[in-house]
């Protein structure tokens, strides 16, 4: 039933498209739609104000019809709480009467809270990820498998709190909440706690974090009076008041940030720069403050996963002194090399980084970090062959979340040269150059063996990934250079 639903309403999208709509545009006037919908069929739940009527946008037709929604929308971005988070801003975007009035129509055919709430959330992120498909930023839509993969590993318990800095559309916290819901039984308290307490993020994009706080809301966090903890701000100009036990992050890729963070605080009086006393060194690009900030973020004994581009391993100067930063004041444990082709943006060749925070040490925190290589030899595309979760449960068994103290490197040199599992002492690593976390080992069989080389499709799809990544890259070098 969820895919039948997604595929109407989503199908619907393309008549909209020839006036101008765009598919940020829809999903976001869909979001109001829904909500005024399941409003309507539970009036003891949802206390809107009282013209806020589904039934009276059903009953109008024509420039009524315009003028009603547009009168509901302003009623509700004027509520408080909840409901103006959600609402605040909103505008109606679909112009033509005839139009809404099919949407309205195409939505009112199914009761939308006669089923589970996890059933309901489930329809949301398809039409999320069809966005993402579509609309091509999909390098800020984390792969579901990724998610559920990181997520296990990470293993969160009732009661810790959860951040992400770029939480776009709320899937890690969507994640943590199943994995919690699936592996704990709760008492209330734990119930309580995991409504309104352990979620904390930060979206730049009011559009993004209106998403995700009707994502959010659609799985059961907050209620009307309580919002989730989710700002509107770019987080990395807003230091957080308190520690957390977990933080999930993709930062966003491919762009130096406008504004440089600095730790000198003369430095951050000129325009165009923001002080952090805590970072480490000063740097415009966005994924190395991302990780700084992280780390500022986490409680002395938090734990986190950060997606992060190649470049970020490999990369000298500013990279090099975080690498050695990181290593030497958290237990960088673990990297999981992320396969090409898995985001809806081509040039993505992205890395899982998983450490854990400890007290500070006279000798680095970081004894040795596991790498797992899925890259090499894998292919999946976005529509194709699609990432599955089960295709990263090899390497969830090798991380071994009961125990990840207990590990067995599944490489050996005369043995097993293929194994994609293996260690790298911290004395080994600090002795690369650059201290480069980029670290490959398995030969390409493509290079190798002319006589089987992959389909022309994947090869075609492999080079359109390489210039992509290139081009990235040197933009991000223009940007520094004229800064």
């Amino acid at each position: 039933m969820t895919h039948r639903i997604v595929k109407k309403i989503w199908n619907f999208c393309n008549t909209l498209r020839d006036d101008g709509l765009g598919y940020t545009d829809y999903l976001e006037q869909l979001t109001y739609l829904l909500f005024l919908k399941m409003a309507d069929e539970n009036k003891a739940k949802y206390d809107l104000p009282e013209m806020c009527d589904w039934q009276s946008l059903l009953a109008k037709k024509g420039g009524e019809l315009l003028e009603q929604y547009e009168r509901i929308l302003k009623a509700l971005a004027e509520s408080g709480g909840m409901l103006e988070k959600i609402f605040s801003g909103a505008q109606n975007k679909i112009n033509d009467s005839a139009k809404l009035s099919k949407l309205l129509q195409l939505i009112n055919e199914d009761n939308w809270n006669s089923t589970q709430i996890d059933v309901k959330g489930e329809i949301y992120e398809g039409l999320l990820q069809k966005n993402a498909e579509s609309s091509g930023a999909g390098q800020y839509f984390t792969p579901r498998a990724v998610i559920q993969a990181i997520v296990q590993c990470i293993n969160p318990v009732p009661g810790e709190t959860i951040a992400d800095p770029s939480c776009g559309t709320g899937g890690f916290f969507l994640g943590a909440l199943n994995h919690i819901e699936k592996e704990h039984k709760l008492n209330n308290e734990d119930i309580e706690f995991l409504k309104f307490n352990t979620v904390h993020g930060w979206e730049i994009e009011r559009s993004t974090a209106r998403l995700c706080l009707m994502n959010l809301y659609l799985h059961g966090l907050g209620d009307l009076k309580n919002t989730p903890d989710i700002h509107v701000t770019d987080s990395l100009k807003s230091k957080p008041k308190e520690k957390v036990k977990i933080v999930f992050a993709n930062p966003p890729f491919g762009k130096s940030s406008s504004d440089t963070s600095t730790n000198d605080e003369e430095l951050a009086k000129k325009e165009g720069y923001f002080l952090r006393k805590e970072f480490w060194v000063t740097t415009g690009n966005k994924q190395l403050a991302f990780l700084q900030h992280i780390v500022s973020m986490l409680a002395e004994d938090g734990r986190a996963a950060v997606v992060l581009p190649d470049n970020v391993l490999f990369e000298g100067g500013a990279g090099e002194i975080v690498r050695r930063n990181l290593m030497g004041t958290t237990d960088v444990h673990t990297i999981l090399r992320l396969p090409t082709g898995i985001f809806y943006a081509q040039g993505v060749k992205a890395n899982v980084v998983f450490f854990d925070n400890k007290p500070l040490s006279k000798n680095p925190l970081t004894k040795e970090t596991w790498i797992y290589d899925y890259r090499t030899n894998i292919h999946h595309t976005p529509k194709k062959n699609i990432l599955k979760f089960e295709h990263l449960q090899d390497f969830i068994s090798c991380y071994n979340p009961q125990n990840r103290h207990k590990r067995t490197e599944t490489y050996h040199s005369e043995t097993n040269p293929e194994g994609r599992w293996r260690k790298f002492s911290y004395e080994e690593i600090i002795a690369r150059d650059k201290t480069s976390l980029d670290i490959t080992w398995l030969k390409d069989k493509s290079l190798a063996d002319l006589d089987n080389l992959p389909d022309p499709d994947v090869l075609a799809e492999d080079i359109i990934e390489n210039l992509e990544a290139g081009l990235e890259s040197f933009r991000t070098i223009l940007v520094a250079l004229e800064k």
